[in-house]
C-alpha cells in the first residue's frame, strides 16, 4: 500500500527564507488544498502552486463550499460552474482527488435524484470524488457505490461505509475546535486500521492544532518504526515546556485539563502521551503558575 501523509494546507508552515508551500513540500509529499473550500483561487495562483513543488508532489483539492452548502448539489448552472472550475484546478495540479463536504443539515435521501443528475453530467476522468458527509452517511452508500465515490471519514473515529481501493481520511481527533494532538497510541491505531483495510492507496490529512507535528511523527514512524519526541526533555521537564507555551494563570485543575490536556509531551524517550495523563493527578485546587504545577506533580512521585 502507498500511504500519503500530509495536512490541510501549508500557510502556517514557516521556514525562514522560504515561502510556506516550498518549505512544506520539502518536508511532505502530499497536501490537501483547504483554501479552495472558502475562496476560488486564480488560474495564475494555481499554476504557481504546481511550479513551487517537485514533480512527484501530490495535491488533493477541496471543492468550493457553495456547491454543497448553498446549491446543495442541485444540478443548476452555478453547480456546473463550480465543478468545472474545481476540475480545472485538479487538472493543473495533477490532483487525483476532489473532495466535497456536505453539511449536517443536508438531506441526502431527499436529494438523491438531483445528486445523480448532477454527477452523471460530468466526466471526472482520472479524478476521484471523495465525499465527506457530516450526517447520516448510510443514506448515500448506494450513490457512492454507483459513481465510485470515496467515502471520506476521520479514520480515528469512523470507518468508511463504502469499500474503495483508495482511502481518504481527514483527521481531527477527539478535541474541541480542532484543539487536539495525536499521541503514539492513536497514531499507531490509525496506522493499524489502514493496514488492516488493505487499500491500494491511503491519503491522510491532519487538521488539528498540531497537524504538522502529527503528520511528521507518523511519517517518521513509517520510515524507522519509532515515534520521535515532542520536546528535548522527558517527564515533568517536558510537560513544563508544553505548558509554558500558552498556559494562563491563575488556573484551576479542570481548566488546565481542558486547555492543556490535549497536548502531547514526552513521558519518557519512548512514550509520548497526552498531558492530561499527568495533569489529572493534580490536587483539585487553583494554581498560580507552571512552576507550582510542576512542583505539585513532583511531590506526588
Amino acid at each position: 500500500m502507498s500511504m500519503h501523509i500530509g495536512t490541510g494546507g501549508w500557510d502556517y508552515f514557516q521556514v525562514e527564507g522560504l515561502d510556506s508551500l516550498t518549505a512544506y513540500s520539502k518536508a511532505f509529499d502530499f497536501v490537501e488544498v483547504n483554501s479552495t473550500f472558502y475562496s476560488p483561487p486564480s488560474p495564475d495562483m494555481v499554476r504557481s502552486w504546481r511550479r513551487r513543488v517537485r514533480e512527484n508532489f501530490e495535491f488533493s483539492v477541496r471543492c468550493h463550499r457553495d456547491l454543497t452548502h448553498k446549491y446543495l448539489l442541485f444540478p443548476c448552472r452555478e453547480s456546473y460552474e463550480i465543478l468545472n472550475y474545481s476540475l480545472r484546478i485538479c487538472d493543473v495540479l495533477r490532483s487525483g482527488i476532489l473532495h466535497i463536504q456536505t453539511p449536517p443539515y443536508f438531506k441526502i435521501r431527499e436529494n438523491i435524484k438531483d445528486i445523480r443528475d448532477l454527477l452523471s453530467s460530468f466526466d471526472f476522468g482520472s479524478t476521484k470524488l471523495a465525499w465527506e458527509i457530516r450526517g447520516n452517511s448510510h443514506e448515500a452508500t448506494g450513490l457512492m457505490q454507483d459513481f465510485g465515490i470515496i467515502h471520506c471519514t476521520d479514520i480515528s473515529k469512523q470507518f468508511p461505509a463504502v469499500d474503495s481501493d483508495i482511502l481518504y481520511s481527514r483527521l481531527f481527533g477527539h478535541g474541541k475546535h480542532n484543539l487536539y494532538q495525536f499521541d503514539d497510541a492513536e497514531l499507531l491505531q490509525i496506522n493499524d486500521r489502514i493496514r488492516g483495510m488493505n487499500k491500494g492507496e491511503a491519503y491522510l490529512t491532519f487538521h488539528g492544532a498540531r497537524m504538522y507535528k502529527d503528520a511528521a511523527r507518523l511519517r517518521v514512524f513509517h520510515r524507522n518504526g519509532t515515534f520521535p519526541g515532542i520536546t528535548k526533555a522527558t517527564g515533568l521537564a517536558s510537560l513544563k515546556i508544553i505548558l509554558e507555551e500558552d498556559a494562563r494563570f491563575p488556573a484551576a485543575k479542570n481548566e488546565l485539563m481542558e486547555k492543556q490536556g490535549w497536548k502531547v509531551f514526552d513521558l519518557s524517550e519512548n512514550e509520548h502521551v497526552h498531558a492530561r495523563t499527568m495533569l489529572e493527578k493534580l490536587p483539585d485546587r487553583e494554581y498560580t503558575g507552571v512552576e507550582e504545577v510542576i512542583e505539585a506533580l513532583g511531590s506526588l512521585q
